[in-house]
């Protein structure tokens, strides 16, 4: 899918911000961090052309119907993490494509910003598994501009996750 995306969008480097950036950040994900058929990208140097990215191969595109999964061209905007994401994010590169991806806990500060069941989930298994540290996401929710971001309301939302992740047998 990430050739696809480059060939459709004339572009080698990306930006992945979605749950599917632990395909190159973690050398073994769990099988449970693999769930989501949608690929989050956008041209790093061009986010402008995500659209094209997902006109041709987006959600119920023929490529979608073909392959059974997606890329979701977004754009910088998409993800809302601290504004030096990119000082901790990580270079990946897959033959002469390069794929620039969020540190796990700026990915989950994300997560925790958009609040859905599905980023709900998404989080208690990196915290399952160990691969964040509640401390280290609320280091980084506080980061947030909080005249954008209403820091306590995210934070709380993170603290039901962790809750959930440490007792997930409780309602």
């Amino acid at each position: 899918m990430l050739r696809a995306a480059a060939a459709i969008a004339q572009e080698q480097s990306f930006v992945v911000i979605g749950s599917q950036a632990v395909l190159f950040t973690l050398d073994d994900a769990p099988a449970d961090l693999l769930v989501s058929r949608e690929l989050d990208l956008y041209p790093a140097l061009h986010p402008e052309k995500a659209d094209l990215i997902d006109g041709a191969i987006g959600a119920l595109s023929s490529f979608d119907d073909t392959f059974g999964y997606h890329a979701d061209g977004v754009g910088p905007e998409t993800a809302v993490m601290p504004a030096d994401w990119m000082d901790r994010a990580s270079l990946h590169y897959v033959g002469d494509l390069t794929v620039i991806c969020p540190e796990l806990h700026d990915l989950a500060v994300s997560k925790c910003v958009a609040g859905r069941e599905k980023d709900a989930d998404f989080i208690e298994v990196l915290l399952r598994h160990q691969l964040i540290q509640p401390d280290e996401v609320y280091g980084r929710i506080d980061l947030l501009d909080p005249s954008k971001y209403p820091r306590d309301p995210i934070r709380a939302w993170f603290e039901r996750c962790v809750i959930r992740a440490l007792f997930p047998d409780k309602p």
